[in-house]
């Protein structure tokens, strides 16, 4: 398989992961501190990664006096923090299947930052099938969500997720510049989850909520170790390919994601499928099926 099919797998296979995600950590996180719940995957997954970048030095610590702590550090504290707090406290007042597909709105912040900042070519191809997949996801978005007992400010809730969504665009920017200049896949991801679990674990002592890891019981460990292992998945592919191929491309093939969540959110929350939902979303099934075939043009940026 050649570096483009492989990059475009994996971002498939993050797309899927995606999808099963966001219905499941809503279930998780209606009984738990959304704080807590992040900072401990982060910091586990961070850990992993941090073992998977010495077993790749043969345990070496001298590959690190290369790596630009700086960006590592940007990246953690963008992505690995305050993008996935604001991102799950989101998730805990909306829908499971709304958080999803605003959520991939990411495809349209990463293609215009591509183009700014990291001089990417977006054919015409491309642009046809991102403009199919802004009218399925616009025909979602207007669609009412009236409040419930699991979704109880959903207007405030869609607001931190795109919040989420707009740093995590940016954080994609500058892992994929690292990347371009040599950086591995697995010290970005180690930097993103460790560090960024270590900032949320500063967030709890300040808020003064680090009691509340006391208080675990054996479900809520059973579920945070569940969500820990989508997430290692989730971020093991997205780097991967982010690697192989074009940021924009990547981040497009997560627009299939939403549609897995729609399903998911229905089965578990009773979740509404109006019409123009499942319009949009065939219409995003065929704008994801056009991308396929656009090859990636990588030129010199930032």
């Amino acid at each position: 398989m050649n570096k483009e099919s492989l990059g475009t797998l994996f971002a498939i296979m993050t797309a899927i992961v995606s999808g099963i995600a966001i219905p499941m950590n809503k279930l998780f996180i209606v009984k738990l501190d959304p704080t807590v719940f992040t900072a401990l995957r982060s910091l586990i997954i961070g850990i992993i990664f941090l073992f998977l970048s010495l077993w790749r030095s043969n345990f070496s610590f001298n590959s690190f006096k290369k790596v630009n702590w700086k960006y590592m550090l940007l990246i953690a504290l963008i992505g690995g923090s305050i993008a996935f707090l604001l991102y799950f406290n989101g998730l805990k007042l909306t829908t499971s299947s709304r958080a999803a597909f605003l959520h991939k709105t990411l495809t349209f912040y990463v293609v215009v930052f591509s183009v700014l900042f990291l001089k990417e070519k977006i054919s015409k191809t491309h642009w046809i099938a991102l403009t199919a997949m802004l009218f399925g996801i616009l025909l979602i978005y207007f669609t009412q969500i009236k409040s419930t007992e699991f979704w109880q400010n959903p207007s405030l809730g869609d607001l931190l997720v795109i919040m989420a969504t707009i740093l995590w665009a940016g954080e994609n920017i500058i892992a994929k510049k690292v990347l371009r200049e040599g950086e591995t896949n697995f010290v970005v991801s180690f930097s993103r989850m460790f560090f960024g679990g270590l900032i949320l674990f500063g967030v709890l002592v300040l808020t003064n909520k680090y009691q509340t890891l006391f208080n675990l019981d054996i479900i809520a460990w059973r579920n945070i170790g569940i969500s820990t292992i989508v997430l290692f998945s989730y971020v093991f592919f997205w780097y991967w390919s982010l690697k192989l191929i074009n940021a924009s491309k990547a981040a497009t093939f997560l627009l299939l994601s939403p549609i897995i969540s729609l399903g998911f959110g229905y089965l578990l929350f009773k979740e509404p499928l109006p019409l123009l939902q499942l319009v949009g979303s065939m219409m995003i099934i065929i704008g994801s099926y056009m991308t396929i075939k656009t090859k990636s043009e990588l030129v010199t940026g930032i």
